[in-house]
């Protein structure tokens, strides 16, 4: 089926009603879980309780995340191949950040915090690239930029935390 649905301003590149059920229905739903419950723990004191259920809560969004990627990017390919790979890239360094402390490796709170982090970026780029060019501000940008920004902005946010957090200094030798 091709064509687009028009929904709140958005378009839709599709009228399958099963791709917009998933879109609407599980992904977004999804997608806005992982921001909140990431961004709850980047912001809450670290350690068990509130860091690690926001954490837990963002890994297993995560997964859910990149399962209803999958299934919107197989529904069209040769359109979203690349947020498929951009899903898995972002769930592969949220399995890593949370292995990370759970397997106690060596530099465990740095790899965290890169793992994690990086699949905050991710997602958030995936985030972009799809929906920039729709969005205020964001589609007046070059299309390079939806991928460029959120590295831009959150890599210095990683190393900073990688290397000054107060747990990494102490631990992350």
């Amino acid at each position: 089926m091709s064509g687009s649905t028009i929904i709140a301003g958005i378009e839709v590149p599709s009228v399958d009603p099963l791709f917009l059920t998933v879109v609407f229905a599980i992904h977004i739903p999804l997608g806005m879980l992982c921001v909140v419950s990431g961004a709850a723990a980047m912001l809450v004191p670290k350690g068990r309780g509130r860091h690690s259920d926001a954490g837990t809560i963002y890994f297993w969004g995560q997964l859910a995340l990149f399962s209803s990627a999958t299934v919107l990017a197989i529904m069209r390919w040769e359109e979203n191949y690349h947020l498929f790979a951009l899903g898995c890239l972002a769930f592969a360094a949220a399995w890593f950040g949370r292995a990370a402390p759970r397997r106690r490796w060596r530099y465990w709170i740095r790899l965290h915090i890169a793992g994690m982090g990086s699949s905050y970026v991710v997602m958030l780029v995936a985030f972009y690239v799809d929906n920039g060019k729709q969005l205020p501000l964001w589609r007046e940008l070059p299309h390079f930029m939806y991928w460029l920004l959120p590295l831009a902005v959150g890599l210095p946010l990683i190393l900073r935390a990688m290397f000054r957090h107060p747990l990494a200094q102490r631990w992350g030798h």
